[in-house]
């Protein structure tokens, strides 16, 4: 089974409208047999239309993968394909105001594209709000994570379908983490993979109920960038984690990956040197990881690479602060570990109103970069989730979000967090966010001729 990407463009529609149900019926028509999507992102709107980078999984001979595996299985038969499906929430939650973080991974965001940069962000934002719902990108830091105490854990494409409206999440006291890692002819990094489980057991009082070595059967992970600058990847022989998942499924809530990542040519010592500005190579494949394990599995998961001699042994000096975390860490493993002790449980259907788990209902804000247009941007719009997008935070994405068509009082460029902030206490507080503002506009009064 192979993970990968590939890139389109496909035709603009008049006023951009219904684009979510426009670009699913196009791209699914467009895949090839045994073709299933894991993951999608809009880099670029321009005359040509919208210019769509899409991951999959793929295999040869699917059928034959599908009567060993039964989680292959149950992806065939599936009626719809999740990745594009979606319910309209019918109400939004009002008692609680809790907000969803993104930054995706791979597209060189200026914070929290390197290494748990985008930490001190969630934290100021979990202030704002009841819960603050986030995915590793933002707060993985190798052996530091910082995830604000109302935040929770959550992976990418599981975000994006919580707002889509396909999947609720459950808050959880702890997980059962299984931690699965590669071999190595070093066996300096596999043993210190293994402490690095022993102590989250120690530190975190972590459920670590066993720690899985790969041998030579393993899957391949390979690190590529897109001609839009994203990082991206291929994986493969991903079945033979699929039967490492299967085989110990009753013994875990959620798996914590640690394997070997191919990198481009002196990939590791072009990213740390300043400059090249050069976007973090390591995520944009872990991301097809994990949105393919998600899909495919329904738990939580995360990725931290393991190093090879070579990248351990690169001589980096003091580094950018934003890659500092990096170049400190043997097993990069601490972050996850952390991360998935508590991340909430998926469930396959839109529940409503029960304590402690979390809907489509229950989100009332989302913040990303500016000119981010991915699923779960597309999910917001649909849903009528407000937006908040932060031209700080620059990347590789070229889209106007003004372009698309947000219904009034729902989308709101600012310049940077500390300003993003301030608009999700206005929301909070009701209060409409143009009313704090100068000059204030004069009330609008229609005449009832103009009615006729």
């Amino acid at each position: 089974m192979l993970v990968s990407e590939k890139s389109f463009v496909i035709p603009l529609v008049d006023g951009h409208r219904n684009l979510l149900p426009y670009l699913a019926g196009i791209i699914l028509k467009e895949l090839q047999g045994g073709e299933y999507p894991i993951r999608f992102v809009i880099t670029k709107i321009d005359q040509q239309g919208y210019h769509c980078e899409l991951g999959i999984i793929s295999a040869i001979n699917l059928q034959e993968a599908a009567s060993k595996l039964p989680s292959i299985a149950k992806l065939i038969n599936s009626a719809e394909n999740s990745l594009f499906a979606h319910n309209k929430r019918c109400y939004e939650n009002a008692a609680q105001f809790n907000a969803v973080l993104l930054i995706p991974t791979g597209v060189g965001a200026e914070i929290g594209g390197h290494s748990g940069d985008g930490g001190a962000v969630a934290r100021l934002m979990a202030s704002a709000c009841d819960t603050l719902i986030t995915h590793p990108n933002v707060v993985n830091a190798s052996d530091i994570n910082e995830l604000p105490e109302n935040g929770l854990y959550v992976e990418g494409s599981v975000i994006t379908r919580l707002l889509l409206g396909t999947v609720s999440i459950q808050k959880v006291r702890a997980n059962r983490v299984m931690l699965v890692i590669d071999e190595d002819e070093e066996s300096l990094f596999h043993e210190s993979a293994v402490n690095a489980a022993s102590a989250a057991r120690v530190a975190l009082g972590l459920d670590c109920p066993l720690v899985v070595r790969m041998d030579k059967r393993k899957f391949l992970m390979e690190a590529l960038y897109a001609s839009s600058g994203r990082a991206i990847g291929q994986i493969s022989h991903l079945e033979h984690l699929c039967e490492i998942l299967e085989k110990y499924r009753s013994e875990y809530d959620a798996v914590a990956l640690s394997s070997y990542i191919e990198l481009p040519p002196n990939g590791c010592a072009d990213y740390f040197d300043d400059d090249l500005e050069m976007v973090n190579p390591w995520g944009g494949v872990e991301a097809l990881l994990t949105h393919a394990v998600s899909l495919l599995y329904d738990i939580p998961s995360a990725h931290s690479p393991m190093p090879s001699l070579e990248e351990w042994e690169t001589e980096v000096g003091e580094v950018d602060p934003r890659k500092s975390a990096e170049s400190v860490s043997l097993t990069n493993l601490h972050c996850i570990l952390k991360g998935l002790h508590k991340s909430p449980r998926i469930l396959n259907s839109l529940i409503y109103g029960y304590h402690g788990v979390l809907s489509a209902a229950d989100v009332s804000c989302l913040v990303i970069p500016d000119g981010c247009v991915g699923l779960a941007t597309l999910a917001a719009l649909e849903q009528g989730i407000p937006v908040i997008a932060v031209k700080e935070n620059k990347n590789y994405m070229q889209n106007k979000l003004e372009d698309l068509p947000f219904a009034p009082g729902k989308l709101f460029i600012v310049e940077n967090y500390l300003e993003a902030v301030g608009v999700m206490h206005a929301l909070k507080a009701g209060v409409q966010p143009a009313a704090i503002r100068r000059p204030l506009a004069y009330t609008k009064v229609q005449t009832q001729d103009a009615l006729k």
